[in-house]
């Protein structure tokens, strides 16, 4: 199978090595126990493609492909220089979330969002002992062991990552399964209106009458009633990913009805 050219950052991506498991291991014992720099740098140009699988997660936000693959890179490099063989875990995934965390501070630094100096301190002092705490325990911390290493109440950590996170677009996919995505605002309620939803504006109960009782019951809780499809779900005693889809289909049958 042949494979695109791609550039970033003068790099030819479709060029790129890939590393085995047992390669990676041999290189992180030079690198460590002989300051092997050429080793290092092998392992960087091997996990390059580990930067550009996360970078398109980020593909949403406007920024030059370059620039964030370049911050990748720091991410990338910061996990080569702390990963602890002795840990016995993939690489990838001691890397990816360090990756990730590198490339949001920098989406943070250029938010037009402005947040307090003082918050920020905070936000990224936690940030920083998150990170030594994967580094130590190869696990998620919570926010209280983080306060907690801080010396700080846990609220304020808490409320100090809250105002530095990104704005999250409603149409940002959260769960595929291979079928329709199902997105931020599938998780929404409507508090207002629940008696008048733009089902009873575009005189849509009549379509209704021609699905089945579990599709009718569906439309309701969910545009009549208000609730997310989760609590669909819940309610009903299938997956979100089964309401999504019943739900997508009952509609684009209104619509052949009400439209033919």
């Amino acid at each position: 199978m042949t494979r695109h050219k791609v550039e970033i950052c003068g790099v030819d991506t479709s060029k790129l090595p890939v590393l085995k498991n047992e390669e990676m291991r041999k290189l992180f014992k030079r690198m460590q126990e002989e300051d092997d720099l050429a080793a290092r740098e092998e392992l960087v140009n091997g996990n390059l493609r580990l930067v550009l699988s996360v970078i398109q997660r980020f593909n949403n936000r406007g920024e030059y492909v370059d620039d964030l693959f370049q911050v990748g890179c720091i991410g990338l490099m910061k996990s080569i220089d702390n990963f602890d063989l002795s840990h016995n875990v993939r690489f990838s995934t001691y890397a990816v979330p360090m990756i990730i965390g590198e490339i949001r501070r920098y989406l943070r630094d250029n938010n037009p969002i402005r947040v307090s100096r003082s918050l920020r301190d905070i936000a990224y002092k936690a940030l920083q002992v998150r990170e030594n705490l994967i580094s130590k325990t190869s696990k998620e911390p919570t926010p209280m062991e983080i306060a907690a290493e801080l010396g700080i109440p846990h609220g304020e950590v808490v409320f100090a990552l809250d105002a530095i996170q990104d704005p999250v677009s409603l149409f940002e996919p959260i769960y595929n399964d291979g079928g329709d995505p199902i997105y931020v605002m599938d998780q929404i309620s409507d508090d207002k209106e629940k008696d008048s939803t733009w089902l009873d504006k575009l005189s849509l109960k009549e379509g209704m009458h021609q699905l089945n009782d579990r599709e009718k019951m569906i439309l309701n809780k969910r545009f009549f009633q208000g609730k997310t499809q989760m609590e669909v779900a819940d309610e009903i005693g299938i997956s979100q990913a089964q309401v999504s889809r019943l739900e997508k289909a009952a509609i684009k049958q209104m619509n052949n009805e009400m439209f033919e």
